[in-house]
């Protein structure tokens, strides 16, 4: 090999070095300025008053709140009323989880006709699971089901 040919090779592979350390750069400032980055504030309850929850099947009540049981959140517990629950990291999230593994929009919880609630995930990244079950569209819960996004696990209560 000539001398000119190894001189251009190195030249190559030291730009291709360069372009990868700038490339690296430019997703850490994008990481660093994300708008997921500012301040927050971790639960905002619904604090309109609705009717109190009816008796439904097998003798027991419908949900009243949801409590988060595990995670940086856990004993919080927001009130549950006939709108629907948004989890995820972004500030306007009725629940806004600081969880790597959380999407900026997450999760939604809503109720049905009959005042039962249903999850979904919303095109998250890392899944939402029902009772270690990958959630692929809306689900009936359970009271006292388990509902994992992230690290956080939630449940309803009566």
């Amino acid at each position: 090999m000539s001398t000119l040919t190894l001189t251009l090779i190195r030249l190559s592979f030291l730009g291709v070095l360069w372009i990868f350390v700038f490339v690296a750069l430019g997703v850490l400032r994008s990481d660093l300025r994300a708008p997921t980055m500012g301040a927050r504030a971790p639960v905002r309850p619904n604090t309109q008053r609705t009717a109190e929850p009816k008796s439904k099947g097998r003798g027991g009540k419908v949900p009243r709140k949801l409590v988060i049981t595990q995670g940086s959140l856990a004993g919080t517990s927001v009130p549950l009323s006939d709108q629907p629950i948004t989890i995820g990291r972004a500030p306007d999230s009725t629940i806004v989880l600081d969880d790597d593994y959380v999407s900026h929009r997450h999760a939604r919880l809503a109720p049905d006709a009959q005042g039962r609630w249903l999850v979904d995930d919303v095109g998250s990244t890392n899944g939402t699971y029902l009772d270690r079950q990958r959630v692929t569209g809306p689900v009936l819960v359970g009271t006292g089901v388990a509902i994992r996004i992230g690290k956080t696990v939630l449940e309803l209560r009566r």
